[in-house]
């Protein structure tokens, strides 16, 4: 057997929604919402299964839908992208990352890696024969270390790849930091993949995204992410956006990993992206009441809370909150004893991770947030 996939362990997110199915408890800990998902556009998605093709779409994807995808990053967020040559669907944004980084890595290339990360992301560099260079966010302010940044690059230096927002912090890169990453590939004729899904998901400040810095449009793979916009994680519906060069060469890989991805879903997908400004604003705001609702419950249980800008997720400092346990510890015994699911932050983390903060998924129904926070009241004075 292939020794990279052999020695993996089970993803953490799996691990944790499984051991919340066998034992009842509330999930807060694998990222996705309690809610069904927009409606009308659920109800794109079944009239076009019955009354649309159920065949091959193209495998680059429907023109309907990138289309839609050109239109929607002009509108918000005055990107020009030409949808015939620069758009390409994928079945999710994971699927996306796997054919980026296996179309644009060779055995040798080092890949830079920005600690914590999605778990997705060293596996499918390794398995493409690259090499990671580790640097981590600074946990005081989820922010890089210039000098770290410097150090990382080299000669043999073929990608990065970035996530903004951030999963698991919360957090979103502030344009200077985001400055001195372009600088960085442009000196080092470095490609950018940027993990982009949570972009809509921002509650204060505003998401600039990476292709748009000085340099950096013919050396950036912007990647989106259908699922988290719309909520409906279960479609895995994602892109690709590249200039031709990167793109042609991607579509190459995507073509051999899932080819295309459900044309009903494809038509949603486009009906929803060309909804008003008015809906994105109303969508956020909806997630900000809940994460404000669990921010405050847990404040008052006696828990310190780290910033949540972005994302659906909120972290628990617990060092901040004086609590003696590492993350993995914490996490178990909140399972075990408190019957709520959560996610220890150095499952974010190939090598020196920070073991005392957990990330909790904040997109649940108010009741199910309440009973998780009368279950952390109750867990405070054990710990």
């Amino acid at each position: 057997m292939n020794p990279i996939y052999a020695g993996l362990p089970t993803t953490i997110f799996e691990k944790m929604s499984a051991l919340a199915r066998e034992t009842g408890a509330i999930n807060l800990g694998q990222g996705f919402p309690d809610a069904p998902g927009p409606a009308d556009i659920i109800q794109v998605a079944a009239d076009a299964l019955l009354s649309g093709t159920n065949q091959y779409p193209p495998m680059l994807g429907t023109a309907e839908l990138r289309q839609a995808i050109a239109a929607h990053y002009a509108d918000h967020q005055q990107l020009d992208f030409d949808w015939t040559s620069e758009i390409i669907v994928t079945s999710g944004a994971t699927e996306a990352i796997a054919a980026a980084i296996l179309a644009l890595v060779s055995p040798g290339d080092e890949v830079v890696l920005i600690q914590p990360l999605y778990d997705a992301y060293l596996p499918m560099v390794q398995r493409a024969g690259g090499v990671a260079r580790l640097i981590n966010l600074d946990p005081s302010s989820w922010r890089i270390d210039p000098a770290a940044l410097d150090a990382a690059f080299g000669p043999r230096t073929r990608a990065v790849v970035l996530n903004n927002p951030v999963n698991p912090t919360g957090s979103m890169w502030p344009r200077e930091d985001l400055a001195l990453l372009a600088q960085a590939c442009v000196r080092h004729d470095v490609i950018a993949i940027c993990d982009e899904v949570w972009e809509h998901v921002v509650f204060e400040g505003a998401h600039t995204p990476l292709i748009a810095l000085p340099g950096m449009r013919d050396r950036t793979v912007k990647i989106g992410s259908a699922g988290k916009i719309f909520a409906v994680t279960g479609w895995k519906v994602g892109w690709v956006m590249a200039a031709p060069a990167l793109a042609s060469v991607l579509a190459k890989a995507h073509q051999f990993l899932t080819f295309t991805t459900p044309p009903n879903l494809q038509a949603a997908v486009a009906y929803g992206l060309a909804k008003h400004e008015s809906w994105f604003a109303a969508m956020r705001a909806g997630f900000a009441e809940q994460r404000h609702r669990l921010d405050r419950g847990l404040k008052q249980a006696g828990y310190i809370t780290l910033p949540s800008t972005a994302t659906w997720f909120l972290s628990i400092d617990l060092a901040a909150s004086g609590i003696e346990l590492d993350d993995e510890t914490f996490a178990d015994r909140m399972l075990r004893e408190g019957e709520v699911v959560t996610i220890p932050m150095s499952a974010f983390y190939a090598a020196d991770p920070i073991r005392s903060i957990v990330r909790l998924c904040f997109t649940k129904q108010p009741a199910t947030i309440d009973r998780a926070i009368e279950s952390f009241a109750r867990m405070r004075s054990r710990f």
